[in-house]
């Protein structure tokens, strides 16, 4: 059985049904099951538990617990040997094969944890994320949800999806760290970071890092000085190419840097995806709309919004994409959380490989709120293999333990 499984029976408590008792007979009544904790030291901190002797005189004892399979496996850790785990009050185990002591050589409480038997199931879940495919979701799961699609509950769905805006407005923190607190050029490394979708986000982004919003709104009524920055900063403009003189002298102007042209690829994609097409359109969008970021938190109509991106060239499906990635995600980091929302549920799904792999699992992925949720589940869950911090692994082990 792998520790991993009791930290999670104890952090689920699902071992509620079960009286608990130390080693030496006391009972033991588990008020919080504390704080888990993912780094060095202690599993649990903050842990509160009341102890009743066979005298029936309790005490509250409050700090942290340490959990292992085996007790020995305190030694085999040298945890007797580290002061950190001198704040144990409870060593929780499935085997108490051996006494325990801290590094001041004071024995340390143990309890043989008494839980449900089917831990098995929950063993063989685990094993199955740890082999599985990541073109595919979790195989277990995926035959019980199969089965029982409404084991993804519209709660834990919802919950998915608030945590993925959460991720993004941490990561908008950070741009606007990086642009000393600037929301427009934040907007605008975000939006250029899109605009290279999938393939090219990341040399998109630095050519945006490298290329001031200040220099493109002093040259905003001419899209060829706009193309040639943009193209030019990319460094894949060719010498013999018409806006290679234009460049230089605005490179010198602004005392501009281009990225390495080697980050781009370049092959094997559609020629509407290919870098060129897209930093033209890009340029092609700062000609005709300035302050984007501030249009944006003017216009909560959907159309207005598609509108606000469309460039020749983009179809609507692309633009979506920008709205649910960059428009979305600022409004929401702003303080229009329902405007963020609404606008979600109004947006159609994305239809990509893991949204074609849930709808074959027999969920009703319709909105882009769908399809945001269920992209950070199986991005932080099932790519992972984090089953025991998901819900409906959770599910399936109460309603199918065999």
């Amino acid at each position: 059985m792998p520790e991993i499984l009791l930290h999670y029976i104890w952090q689920r408590e699902l071992f509620r049904s079960f009286p608990q008792y130390t080693t030496d007979g006391r009972h033991i009544d588990v008020l919080s099951v504390g704080v888990h904790n993912t780094d060095a030291g202690p599993d649990f901190s903050d842990v509160h538990l009341r102890v009743t002797d066979s005298n029936g005189k309790s005490i509250d004892w409050v700090g942290n617990i340490e959990i292992h399979v085996r007790a020995s496996d305190w030694f085999k850790h040298r945890h007797h040997l580290d002061k950190a785990y001198d704040s144990v009050i409870l060593h929780v185990v499935r085997d108490a094969d051996k006494q325990v002591f801290n590094s001041q050589g004071e024995a340390i409480a143990q309890c043989a944890l008494q839980y449900p038997t089917d831990q098995d199931y929950l063993s063989q879940l685990v094993a199955d994320a740890h082999l599985m495919d990541s073109a595919y979701l979790t195989h277990r799961c995926a035959n019980v949800l199969l089965k029982d699609p409404n084991l993804l509950t519209l709660g834990w769905k919802q919950t998915m999806l608030t945590r993925r805006l959460n991720c993004k407005k941490d990561s908008i923190r950070r741009l606007l760290a990086l642009t000393t607190n600037s929301w427009e050029e934040a907007f605008y490394i975000s939006l250029a970071h899109y605009f290279g979708f999938h393939t090219n986000g990341i040399p998109f982004e630095q050519l945006a890092i490298n290329t001031p919003l200040s220099c493109l709104r002093k040259h905003k009524d001419n899209l060829l000085q706009l193309t040639a920055i943009l193209m030019g900063q990319s460094g894949l403009l060719d010498e013999s190419d018409e806006l290679y003189s234009e460049y230089a002298f605005l490179r010198t102007k602004f005392a501009l840097q281009p990225i390495n042209p080697s980050m781009w690829k370049l092959g094997r994609m559609h020629p509407q995806n290919a870098p060129v097409t897209r930093i033209r359109q890009f340029a092609r969008l700062f000609h005709q709309s300035e302050f984007l970021f501030s249009k944006v938190l003017e216009k909560n109509n959907l159309d207005e919004l598609r509108e606000l991106f469309a460039v020749d060239g983009m179809g609507r499906d692309s633009i979506d994409v920008l709205l649910i990635n960059v428009a979305v995600p600022f409004k929401y980091a702003h303080g229009q959380v329902d405007a963020a929302m609404q606008l979600l549920n109004a947006i159609p799904a994305e239809n990509n490989r893991i949204i074609r792999q849930w709808r074959e699992l027999g969920q009703i992925v319709q909105t882009a709120a769908d399809s945001q949720a269920l992209i950070h589940l199986y991005q932080t869950c099932c790519q992972t293999g984090q089953c025991l911090n998901c819900d409906v692994a959770y599910q399936i082990f109460l309603r199918f333990p065999d």
